[in-house]
């Protein structure tokens, strides 16, 4: 398992080996032994369990979680392919405002862990593309906010070519800024507080 420390404080991309031959292949892209030596602690205890299917086109996100309760998340595309986005959206962090994008897809079985407090988008780059979703709590509609993920001043790489396809909710979510302003955002330090609290 290949691991790599992102641009984002606290977030992880893990790349597991996967073998292929003429029936197809096998791949283990959540692997606690690698997982924990690069934090220095397991996964944290799962609640939810969630995947969806996207068509071409499909933009999904900025999603987040109200912290407290926050949610942390471990993120991968097995079927499909899909341009991730994970962005910093926690007041006070060192990395606030910052993105990483990477596309995912079952045939390379990459994985993302996202802390408490870091907000997840995604293009489906092909039609049937499915988003496995490993989460620390348990889905609550009220609990659930989100961010434009075409806020200018964000400037994700949305790829070009795609006929886009939002939910209402997406349509209208706010910047960035606005978000802030407004105060929908979650604070670095608690959602520290949340993250370590979930092995306790």
């Amino acid at each position: 398992m290949q691991v790599q420390k992102l641009g984002i404080e606290g977030a992880y991309a893990f790349t597991p080996p996967v073998h292929k031959d003429d029936r197809g292949l096998f791949t283990s892209p959540f692997q606690d032994a690698a997982f924990a030596e690069s934090q220095g602690r397991p996964l944290f205890p799962v609640k939810d369990i969630s995947h969806n299917l996207s068509a071409r086109g499909v933009l999904r996100g900025i999603h987040y979680t109200t912290t407290p309760p926050g949610r942390a998340k471990y993120v991968y595309c097995p079927y499909g392919r899909v341009q991730d986005y994970l962005v910093d959206l926690r007041l006070g962090s060192p990395t606030f405002g910052r993105w990483e994008s990477t596309e995912l897809g079952g045939e390379e079985a990459r994985a993302l862990y996202l802390p408490v407090g870091v907000g997840h988008a995604f293009l489906s780059l092909r039609d049937d593309s499915m988003v496995v979703y490993v989460m620390s709590e348990g889905y609550v509609p009220e609990h659930e906010l989100a961010v434009s993920p075409l806020d200018p001043k964000l400037g994700l790489p949305v790829p070009q070519g795609y006929a886009l396809a939002q939910s209402p909710r997406d349509t209208a979510a706010p910047t960035l800024a606005e978000a802030e302003r407004r105060g929908l955002l979650p604070e670095y330090d608690t959602c520290r507080r949340v993250e370590a609290a979930l092995w306790q």
